[in-house]
């Protein structure tokens, strides 16, 4: 059977897209490319559609680790910091994997010739999450083996640490009565409010240690700098 190829107009159509830094995606190929919006050490968004990094796992946003002086540092905010600077605002390409139960994709992405994924661990910033895959394992030997990023003093594993939230309750503090939406401080320190139905309200929790706080009205949330949440 003779293979049909895409019309000159269609390629000259996709090249256009590609250097314009437009979002696309290759069905044949299940790929998402664009520009990115790093969450956090292993979770991206492109087009609005959150990807997790396949084969790994970073510290949460909140975790704290000790550095090779026994000092505490926020290793998950350091890990989002790492992802971004691996990105540096440039478009991404992600070869999709899988979707797992938050809907997230999972993906291998690369900026150019760099695959994220393994740089992530190869700098000690991330995991191999042997529970999906052992794709990042050599990469973590070579982090450990060298002291890089949480190798270089002690951490608790990002899985362990989520079971226990480091050994603190997971559930919010009561909202005042009538104001429930929930103020977040995401990773890179933005103010986003969540509203009762929105996609991730059920799953956020609020910290007033760090800042986060209940909201009465919109209006109000809006006047002290923060804003809606996308979904």
């Amino acid at each position: 059977m003779t293979p049909v190829l895409p019309s000159t107009t269609a390629l000259a159509l996709l090249a256009a897209l590609a250097l314009a830094g437009t979002p696309t995606t290759s069905k044949a190929q299940n790929v998402l490319y664009g520009p990115v919006r790093v969450i956090d050490g292993d979770t991206i968004e492109i087009q609005r559609q959150r990807i997790r990094l396949h084969g790994i796992d970073a510290p949460e946003s909140a975790q704290e680790c000790s550095d090779a002086r026994g000092r505490s540092y926020r290793c998950g905010q350091a890990a989002t910091q790492a992802l971004a600077s691996l990105v540096r605002g440039a478009s991404v390409n992600c070869q999709i994997r899988d979707k797992d139960r938050y809907g997230r994709l999972v993906a291998v992405c690369r900026r150019g010739g760099v695959d994220l994924n393994a740089s992530m661990v190869r700098q000690g910033h991330a995991l191999a999450y042997r529970q999906y895959g052992t794709d990042y394992v050599s990469h973590e030997t070579a982090a450990r083996t060298r002291k890089l990023g949480v190798w270089q003093g002690r951490f608790t594993m990002p899985w362990d640490w989520r079971r226990t939230q480091g050994g603190k309750s997971t559930a919010s503090p009561a909202p005042p009565q009538g104001c429930a939406i929930k103020g977040n401080i995401s990773a890179s320190s933005e103010r986003i409010y969540h509203v009762p139905g929105q996609a991730y309200y059920e799953r956020t929790r609020i910290s007033e240690a760090k800042g986060e706080r209940w909201f009465c009205a919109e209006s109000e949330a809006r006047a002290a700098g923060w804003r809606r949440a996308r979904r």
